[in-house]
């Protein structure tokens, strides 16, 4: 009886073991491709490897990157910058901010410049008294948005016009929730497959 509970436990002790090792195995293959991941981003979007710490968020943006400006746009047909960034909180934080730039801002804690975090909504004042675009920031002075000229793309801050018609920045107060959302079923089809 002894040696039946003797190679019970042995079994169950070696079991345990292979299923830690496994699951050891899973955690390091799983941080490899995520640094992998980020490396990528980082090189891709100009975002130092360590501002990278939201991997979805850029891949996100990376899926988007090149989607032609349209005025109200919200799919991957086209896209204005307050659907975009309505589109990125939505797919990314499973949050809803608003449906356009000015709107979005009513939505936001204001952040200083210098405390931003990769997430955050950046706020411009193009040429007007009131807000006119908005984009994502990615981190390193860089954010992501539909530009009317030249579609989803990743600017930085320090560009001199970009600098010259920031606003501020914000951070989406957590009681925030619109009804408006913006159609990303073409995003869920493409990544689906």
């Amino acid at each position: 009886m002894n040696t039946k509970k003797l190679i019970a436990a042995v079994l169950f002790i070696g079991f345990c073991l292979v299923s830690q090792a496994q699951t050891t195995n899973n955690k390091k293959n799983n941080n490899e491709q995520d640094n992998l991941a980020k490396e990528y981003f980082s090189q891709i979007m100009g975002v130092a490897i360590k501002a990278t710490t939201n991997t979805k968020l850029y891949q996100f943006v990376y899926d988007w990157l090149g989607t032609p400006y349209r005025l109200g746009g919200d799919s991957k047909k086209g896209i204005d910058c307050s659907k975009f960034s309505l589109a990125v909180y939505e797919n990314v934080f499973n949050t809803t901010i608003g449906y356009n730039s000015r709107n979005q801002y009513a939505n936001v804690t204001p952040v200083n410049r210098k405390d931003l975090q990769p997430g955050d909504l950046v706020f411009f004042k193009i040429r007007s008294k009131s807000i006119t675009h908005v984009g994502v920031y990615l981190g390193d002075d860089k954010f992501a948005h539909a530009s009317s000229s030249k579609g989803v793309m990743v600017s930085s801050l320090k560009e001199p016009y970009w600098n010259r018609y920031y606003y501020n920045g914000g951070r989406p107060k957590p009681e925030v929730s619109e009804t408006m959302t913006a159609d990303a079923s073409s995003y869920k089809e493409e990544n689906n497959k």
